[in-house]
């Protein structure tokens, strides 16, 4: 049997409307493609990822911060409780097999460099501009639109599924 894909949609809770529609294209690209969506379960970028993906018959999972699984937004299928705040962005991402950055403020930024330290690719969309000093390789994967950002993300996942 054939494990699918685990795609992380990581972004802020505020997002303005263009970004919220930036998340929820994400989703429907990431169930379209049969790929399951996980998420920090809660609201703004991560409701939106997930409405996208249910509109498509994908599968959610919103791993989050609090311990009421009635915390999850509407469109979670599958919420974990961990009680632990957010220390819970490392099992968003550690639970992915690559990343995808809609917006974002501290808690996206959190996870985008729990990312990195485990080694996973992150796309981002209108999301933080980082850069190392001395190196070339930028962390984050640009992406012009939701489809190139799932397109990146499914193809760094099936390089780092076997991981």
């Amino acid at each position: 049997m054939e494990r699918p894909l685990f795609i992380a949609v990581i972004g802020e809770n505020d997002p303005t409307p263009r970004l919220a529609a930036l998340a929820e294209a994400v989703g429907a690209e990431i169930a379209s493609a049969g790929a399951v969506l996980v998420c920090g379960g809660l609201g703004g970028a991560m409701e939106a990822a997930c409405r996208g993906a249910q509109s498509r018959g994908g599968v959610t999972i919103g791993i989050l911060p609090g311990t009421r699984h009635a915390d999850a937004n509407p469109h979670v299928a599958y919420a974990i409780p961990t009680g632990l705040g957010h220390a819970r962005n490392l099992l968003v991402v550690r639970s992915a097999h690559a990343v995808i950055a809609v917006g974002g403020r501290y808690g996206t930024l959190s996870e985008i460099a729990f990312a990195k330290v485990e080694g996973a690719t992150v796309i981002g969309l209108e999301t933080w501009e980082l850069r190392r000093p001395g190196q070339d390789e930028l962390p984050i994967q640009p992406a012009r639109d939701p489809k190139e950002a799932v397109a990146l993300a499914l193809a760094a996942a099936r390089k780092r599924q076997g991981h």
